[in-house]
């Protein structure tokens, strides 16, 4: 006989597939933030984190443990856009949502829930247990995993400080794709545009306290790190964490690409890349995306315009206008990669030529 208490029809309807998202999750009290989606607007929406919360998406609390009974779902299969930041995964995450057989998922709060759980995890303060964490993100990726279509497969970008995570994220099965560019690059980046640097200014005592723990050692203070120095320390705090997920996965599970070598060739890092992925490229549809309006907007806010060409020109105006500081953040990381064996390695792995490039 079965004395569970029946179940509530928001729990029913979100058994019944990805038309009630899981936007976040409050650990604090085992409850899930559930959002109305159409299979649409997963296509268009840039964010599923808070920006996207309105009256429309009818937000509603429920409890962890009712919408794991709910849920009948065996999938697990989702695969990921894993990334460094202003690398293009967007971008990238638009095009291939295009191609039939992959249903396209950008930056869900709750794998951030997640990761920020999982720099407590295992220690007395943490909310839960190590394998209750474990157990509960693998349920978190099979909600992810849930598709319209039993056909498609669901393809995540995470954010970019998910990569914390990315190796329970791929686990033995899924695959990801790795995004990155130079550290020269990704410098210019930053200082090329307002919202990054602001960004980066928000996210940079995170990413130094990140960096200490996964060095053993705490060798800067963040007060003392100019701007551009700080997009340098950035750059290897994300790129040494997708770096660690990588390793002990098979090389048939990840994909590195960097962005400056995909936007040489489109077509044909978009085909590989769907190959990767498991879809057979049409060549003309791969082709026509490319041509398509896709490349020439603003994949974070399609309603602008944006271009390979604008990109480079002001890549090329931050260039100018911070050549010394530029500079001195790749004198900083020679210097970090002289005084850590990991540091030199990765720089020898993701910049084989030369410090300026």
């Amino acid at each position: 006989m079965n004395d569970s208490p029946p179940l509530s029809p928001l729990a029913q309807a979100f058994s019944q597939g990805p038309a009630w998202f899981p936007q976040q999750m409050d650990a604090a009290t085992d409850r899930v933030l559930l959002v109305r989606m159409s299979e649409d607007a997963y296509r268009t929406a840039s964010f599923l984190d808070q920006r996207m919360l309105t009256q429309q998406s009818q937000p509603q609390w429920a409890d962890w443990a009712e919408l794991e009974t709910a849920d009948q779902s065996t999938r697990r299969d989702a695969h990921w856009i894993l990334h460094i930041g202003h690398v293009g995964s967007t971008l990238i995450s638009r095009l291939l949502g295009e191609l039939n057989g992959l249903f396209a998922l950008r930056e869900p709060q709750m794998l951030r829930n997640f990761a920020d759980l999982a720099a407590d995890r295992g220690e007395p303060h943490a909310i839960w247990p190590p394998d209750l964490h474990d157990a509960r993100l693998e349920t978190a990726v099979g909600w992810l995993s849930r598709t319209f279509s039993q056909d498609d497969r669901a393809l995540i970008k995470a954010s970019s400080f998910v990569s914390e995570i990315a190796k329970p994220l791929i686990g033995t099965e899924r695959k990801a794709l790795m995004l990155s560019v130079s550290p020269a690059r990704y410098i210019e980046t930053i200082l090329a545009g307002d919202n990054s640097r602001q960004e980066l200014a928000v996210l940079a005592s995170q990413r130094l306290r990140r960096l200490h723990a996964r060095l053993g050692s705490a060798d800067w203070e963040l007060w003392n790190l100019s701007e551009p120095v700080r997009a340098a320390m950035s750059w290897l705090s994300e790129i040494l964490a997708l770096d660690e997920a990588r390793s002990g996965v098979s090389d048939a599970h990840v994909h590195w690409l960097d962005f400056d070598a995909f936007l040489a060739d489109p077509v044909d890092n978009l085909a590989e890349i769907a190959r990767f992925f498991g879809i057979d490229p049409d060549t003309m549809a791969i082709a026509a995306l490319v041509d398509g309006p896709i490349m020439t907007q603003y994949s974070k806010a399609p309603e602008h315009g944006y271009s390979r060409d604008v990109r480079e020109s002001l890549l090329a105006e931050a260039r100018k206008a911070h050549a010394d500081g530029i500079a001195d953040a790749l004198t900083w990381l020679k210097d970090a990669a002289d005084r850590h064996a990991a540091v030199a390695a990765v720089l020898d792995r993701h910049m084989p030529v030369n410090m300026g490039t």
